[in-house]
């Protein structure tokens, strides 16, 4: 399993999740989901539970995702993402450069109250490396936001149209690279992050023409 474990305990899992998996099938039932190749890893350990995402990551996304070692701990930890007590991070590369530097984008998402807090890293060439830190989960949030900026995400395609933007990129350019909680059953602090995805330091590296 070439999936990269970032914490792992009796009650919980994060993984680094890979860019172009999806977290759980679609309506098209997929057979092949980051959740069933965790599930068949571990049956093939011993498991004697299941492995249950606590939020979810689109197929482009990569970076950290909470599992629960079965549904107690799954309630847990959805529970504390209702009270927004689980502080969720994302790098994100924005086309263009952003007015503000820093900010709360507040628009809607599907009619239901979102929020979305940046602040620009660093400015490249055609585009600002940014900190994200949204405070509600609506699907697809991010990426609906930043679009909404006129700044979509570098390599965005089902919010904007690629070719109204100079810079390209196989996927939308997105990472969830932190998270900090406290632990439902032990009430310590966990605080972990990650690397930027392979592909995106190959990009920062050579960005394409």
């Amino acid at each position: 399993m070439n999936i990269p474990i970032i914490f792992e305990d009796d009650w919980l899992l994060v993984v680094d999740k890979p860019t172009g998996l999806l977290v759980i099938p679609t309506p098209k039932k997929e057979k092949r989901t980051l959740t069933s190749i965790l599930n068949e890893e571990f049956k093939s350990r011993g498991a004697e539970y299941n492995l249950h995402p606590c939020h979810r990551l689109d197929r482009e996304t990569s970076g950290l995702i909470i599992y629960a070692k079965g549904k107690s701990a799954q309630k847990k930890i959805v529970e504390l993402f209702r009270q927004k007590k689980i502080i969720k991070a994302y790098t994100a590369f924005v086309q263009g450069h952003l007015k503000e530097r820093k900010g709360i984008i507040k628009n809607p998402v599907e009619g239901q109250n979102a929020a979305t807090s940046y602040e620009v890293i660093e400015s490249k060439k055609d585009f600002d490396i940014v900190k994200v830190m949204p405070s509600t989960g609506r699907t697809n949030q991010i990426r609906i936001h930043f679009k909404e900026l006129g700044h979509p995400l570098v390599g965005e395609r089902k919010f904007a149209f690629r070719k109204d933007y100079k810079l390209k990129a196989k996927r939308a350019c997105l990472h969830a690279v932190a998270l900090r909680f406290t632990h439902p059953v032990t009430n310590e602090a966990v605080d972990l992050s990650c690397a930027l995805a392979q592909d995106l330091e190959k990009f920062l590296k050579t960005p394409p023409d």
